[in-house]
């Protein structure tokens, strides 16, 4: 019989045009001065800033310009005590929505990011609710407007503040905010979106509910990522485009939240912190080999995991023909990092020489716990070579 918890943000709101919506959640939740996280460039920013002035919210805007550091978020905690904010507001893509959900948990409590932090820090759990914290995404990649997690670099590897406490109190999902989006941002994000999705569908702790939404999700983001990258995401012509992708981002966030994730992730976290390499384009790069090499293994030594069969169906939903199984499912993810022009590894810096030093950290990293079963070292530096 199933057993499973499912933990989600209370307040969910899709659609287009639902970013209109974010000032009045604001004030309903008693806030008067709150911490606006953007992205590199605030100005994307400025309409939602007007918006709160309109509601007497005064905003304190902090951008994040690249993938967050323990030291910059306790920066960021320090300056919003300081400035007497009384709510955390995260308006881009991932990094700017981890720092909003870190500071708004961190700032209520003074606590320091290492006191919680996972495998690099000590680990304890988060007991005290945050400040109110929104998160409006606006790329479609990570979910994490409806994820308990924020991933930090310290010390050469990426690590997690998790708890239930850390969902937003509202996620609002608006897809016209992916309009005007770089090609090679759509490329990135769609990516680590699908890579999203299809470790939790084969993961250990998947569950009916995260099966469903990885399903769904994987069919709006197989049908919809290669012509977004094409095309572009601007115009009435990809309303639809723009809604699948968004779907899918937040279909991923809830699997991975519920479901766990596994080595591409689990190596993709090692790497980001040794080398100066985009998230999305790295899980881009590990997601056919792993799933490769997780279905030899499955099917060397556990040929009745339930995984096995899932990643058979893998490729009747990547590929929208119901005859594919596994290998067409890796064949189909290898031609589409090729097609969106993802580069290997290798591009970042990372050679032959680092793979045992990334094997070994990817061991240690939380995410490595939700593959279907335990790789070997030989088995995870075939995923890395191959991937470089």
């Amino acid at each position: 019989m199933a057993r499973f918890d499912l933990a989600v943000p209370g307040d969910v709101r899709f659609g287009a045009g639902r970013v209109a919506e974010v000032p009045d959640a604001v004030a309903a939740l008693g806030v008067r001065r709150t911490m606006l996280v953007t992205g590199r460039s605030v100005e994307r920013a400025e309409p939602l800033r007007a918006a709160l002035a309109a509601v007497s919210v005064a905003t304190s805007v902090l951008p994040v310009a690249g993938e967050p550091s323990v030291a910059f978020v306790r920066e960021a905690v320090a300056r919003a005590r300081a400035e007497g904010c009384d709510g955390v507001i995260g308006y881009g893509g991932g990094s700017a929505l981890d720092v909003a959900k870190a500071v708004a948990i961190l700032a209520a409590s003074g606590a320091d990011p290492l006191d919680h932090l996972e495998v690099v820090g000590r680990g304890r759990p988060i007991e005290r609710p945050g400040l109110p914290c929104i998160a409006v995404p606006t790329t479609a990649g990570t979910g994490s407007e409806v994820t308990r997690n924020a991933v930090l670099s310290a010390e050469g590897t990426k690590a997690s503040l998790r708890s239930p406490l850390m969902l937003p109190r509202v996620a609002v999902v608006d897809p016209d905010l992916l309009a005007g989006l770089p090609s090679s941002v759509v490329a990135a994000s769609g990516s680590d979106a699908l890579a999203q999705l299809v470790e939790p569908f084969l993961s250990v702790r998947a569950n009916p509910v995260t099966d469903a939404l990885a399903r769904e999700g994987l069919r709006r983001g197989a049908r919809s990522l290669r012509a977004a990258v094409s095309g572009g995401l601007s115009g009435p012509e990809a309303n639809g485009l723009r809604e699948d992708l968004a779907l899918a981002s937040l279909f991923g966030g809830l699997c991975l939240a519920n479901a766990g994730l596994g080595v591409v992730h689990g190596i993709a976290g090692v790497v980001g912190g040794r080398f100066d390499a985009p998230h999305g384009e790295v899980c881009a790069a590990l997601l056919a080999p792993a799933v490769g090499v997780n279905v030899t293994a499955l099917a060397a030594r556990a040929p009745t995991h339930p995984a096995l069969a899932k990643a058979a169906e893998l490729g009747a939903l990547l590929t929208g023909d119901a005859s594919c199984g596994a290998p067409d499912a890796v064949e189909w993810l290898e031609e589409l990092r090729s097609a969106l022009g993802v580069p290997g590894l290798r591009r970042y810096g990372v050679t032959e020489a680092d793979v045992a030093g990334l094997v070994a950290g990817a061991r240690r990293a939380s995410s490595t716990r939700g593959n279907p079963l335990e790789l070997t070292d030989f088995e995870l530096a075939e995923v890395v070579t191959s991937a470089l």
